[in-house]
């Protein structure tokens, strides 16, 4: 069985996509990266805690 999954190391453009979010916002996350050459990759891995990470929608905010 042949099946599409995503890369382990992706440029900007991929993990924005991967995240539903334009490069833009990637960038402002201050999400490691790391270095592949003389390329700078997210790690699918890092992409997934992030998301992992972020709050149900039912879930109370903190109020700080």
């Amino acid at each position: 069985m042949t099946g599409s999954f995503p890369p382990r190391l992706m440029p900007a453009p991929e993990a924005a996509r991967y995240l539903g979010v334009s490069e833009s916002t990637l960038r402002n996350l201050d999400l490691p990266r790391k270095k592949l050459g003389a390329k700078r990759v997210y790690d699918k891995g890092d992409l997934d805690a992030y998301a992992d990470s972020l709050p149900y929608e039912s879930e109370p905010q903190p109020t700080w």
